[in-house]
């Protein structure tokens, strides 16, 4: 029995309340292009459709790998460019594009459409740009896999608003934010890092000399603060507070007994008073207050906490 097309594309609803899941997933799709062969497809909406000749404006930003054959993709921010298989590309909302397969080989290409206030978060923050809309190493990236995981939730059976592909347009645009590290010297800063978030992930409520980590790891102290604050956003003291206020708000909420002095002494703060001073400046209200807040309007009583403030 021959098994069936991978070909299909879908436009589906967004969201009944558009700032809920902050992603939706409006349309997705897989194609195989036969040599020779009429481009785009006819059957798409009048919305989509676009000819060579005058290219085309989204107001959503749509995400196409193209998984085999190759050809052609312009917009007004690239120029045109050859786009081989495991060439990917963003179609970024009010820029001029297009694309089509050479006419020799076809291709196949595999997207999806999304729209929604992460989307705009995404753009404003340069993680995608106009300029930087082609990525030709989109498949060391996981970008088939993670498109491929929204094709096989929007292939079934039609469907309204779907939280589930809004996680799967989530998983796509983070693979294309994904950058691969191909330098011999970056992959052994990642593996070093990795490392470095083991240990402080595991010794977090400890005191940590995070100069004699470095050391232990091989790599210099400067240089260790450096890349390590490249891949995780944070300097190493700061992502090990981050650790220790994470779980302060788990103890905070479920520890019926725990006083401040015993959540700062479990942490690894020298004191409830440092305890409270760091987590006030990072929620802005005391330990105290945001348990009371917490569990207010609960018809249980709130867990009693420590003296300092």
């Amino acid at each position: 029995m021959p098994l069936p097309s991978p070909n299909y594309f879908r436009y589906l609803a967004g969201p009944p309340v558009p700032d809920l899941w902050g992603l939706a997933v409006t349309a997705a799709g897989f194609t195989k292009i036969p040599a020779r062969s009429a481009y785009p497809p006819t059957q798409h909406p009048s919305d989509h459709y676009f000819s060579w000749v005058r290219g085309r404006v989204l107001d959503a930003l749509q995400i196409v790998l193209i998984t085999g054959g190759r050809g052609i993709f312009e917009s007004h921010d690239t120029g045109r460019i050859d786009a081989g298989a495991g060439t990917a590309f963003a179609l970024v909302p009010g820029v001029w594009h297009r694309y089509r397969p050479d006419p020799r080989t076809g291709w196949e290409e595999s997207w999806l459409e999304v729209q929604g206030p992460a989307v705009d978060r995404l753009l404003k923050s340069g993680v995608i740009t106009p300029k930087t809309a082609v990525r030709r190493d989109a498949l060391q990236t996981g970008l088939d896999a993670a498109l491929e995981a929204v094709h096989e939730r929007a292939r079934g059976e039609a469907r309204g608003f779907d939280p589930e592909l809004s996680a799967g347009g989530y998983g796509v645009l983070a693979a294309w934010a994904n950058r691969p590290e191909n330098d011999a010297g970056r992959q052994r800063a990642l593996r070093i890092v990795t490392k470095a978030e083991r240990f402080l992930r595991a010794h977090h409520h400890e005191a940590v000399n995070v100069a004699e980590l470095a050391r232990e790891l091989g790599m210099a102290y400067s240089h260790f603060r450096r890349v390590f604050r490249q891949h995780t956003g944070s300097a190493p003291w700061q992502y090990v507070l981050r650790m220790r206020l994470a779980r302060s708000r788990r103890l905070l909420a479920s520890s019926g007994d725990a006083t401040l002095e015993d959540i700062a002494d479990k942490l690894g703060f020298s004191s409830p008073f440092h305890f409270s001073t760091a987590f006030k400046q990072a929620h802005g209200k005391s330990p105290d207050q945001w348990r009371r807040e917490l569990w207010r309007g609960q018809s249980a009583a709130p867990p009693r906490a420590g003296h300092a403030n």
